[in-house]
């Protein structure tokens, strides 16, 4: 097959895997007109429509999800056997993109990959902030990082870090004219600042245990964002009580800016991990880099 054809299939794919000719574009390098001109060309010559584009988006018609679904696993195929010869390298080398949480990326990954990139100058790594669900094959990812309990069945994983606890905090202006709660089931009475979850759409519920029972307690307020730090922002600044890691909490405690309350019904959370699907046992840089994040207790 002409080499023309196989750049404009791998266009192809790219666009259909994206929905997007702005995203593909981006991740290829080219402009998004190039993208779309090759597109066009590739269904001239094809004969059928591939792509129904909108003004919004851009799906597959059957004949696009047929060759999609065909030509996909081929590929796949194509770069694994690629990154395999990696093994004959001297020094392990290929790109790594995994897809993390706010907190997890900011606390534990980047802390550990700092020196693991200066140690591994041939391996590229993509870190992609995401805190919903995020489907690692679907989106073409290497890898993942989910609390243990998120992980998915058929899935590998390594620990990465240890158990860890959330925490109720408030400023302390904020207590000069409310009580502090004594239960979690007087947080309802207060004012809270609310995470939303981009998975379910809904918030996030703030999660208690009391004598072995769960608690899980639904709040409300004035303020509501979709990352942890804007959360505990906000409760600086005295706009209400916040529920996040103690590892982002705790410093801010210690310097007396936020003061913690129902410490004693804070449970135990099982630690991230990395997670990962079978195929990419086989590259040494993966490899490599999963032996630096494991952790060690």
């Amino acid at each position: 097959m002409p080499r023309d054809n196989l750049n404009d299939l791998q266009a192809f794919l790219a666009v259909a895997r994206e929905r997007s000719f702005t995203r593909a574009a981006a991740k290829a390098g080219v402009s998004q007109s190039a993208l779309s001109h090759t597109i066009r060309q590739l269904e001239a010559r094809l004969g059928v429509r591939l792509l129904t584009r909108t003004t919004r988006a851009v799906s597959l018609t059957e004949a696009g999800q047929r060759l999609l679904d065909g030509l996909g696993p081929h590929f796949d195929g194509i770069e694994a056997e690629l990154d395999a010869l990696n093994a004959l390298r001297d020094k392990p080398a290929g790109n790594i993109r995994i897809v993390a949480s706010d907190h997890a990326l900011n606390h534990l990954l980047w802390p550990k990959l700092r020196r693991f990139l200066i140690e591994h100058p041939d391996i590229k790594v993509e870190l992609v902030l995401d805190n919903g669900l995020t489907d690692i094959v679907t989106e073409r990812f290497d890898a993942g990082v989910r609390m243990g309990e998120q992980l998915a069945k058929d899935m590998i994983s390594a620990r990465i870090g240890p158990d860890f606890r959330f925490a109720v905090v408030g400023a302390p202006g904020y207590f000069e004219t409310r009580p502090v709660p004594q239960h979690p089931r007087d947080l309802v009475e207060h004012v809270c600042i609310n995470q939303r979850m981009p998975t379910s759409g809904g918030f996030w519920v703030w999660d208690f245990e009391e004598d072995g029972r769960e608690l899980k307690i639904r709040v409300d307020g004035q303020l509501a964002f979709n990352n942890i730090y804007n959360v505990v922002d906000a409760a600086l600044d005295g706009f209400g009580l916040a529920y996040a890691p103690e590892d982002i909490i705790l410093p801010h405690v210690e310097a007396g800016r936020l003061v913690r309350v129902l410490q004693d019904f804070s449970p135990d959370w099982d630690g991230y991990h990395l997670y990962y699907p079978s195929r990419r046992q086989s590259s040494p840089a993966f490899v490599a880099l999963v032996e630096a994040l494991r952790h060690r207790s």
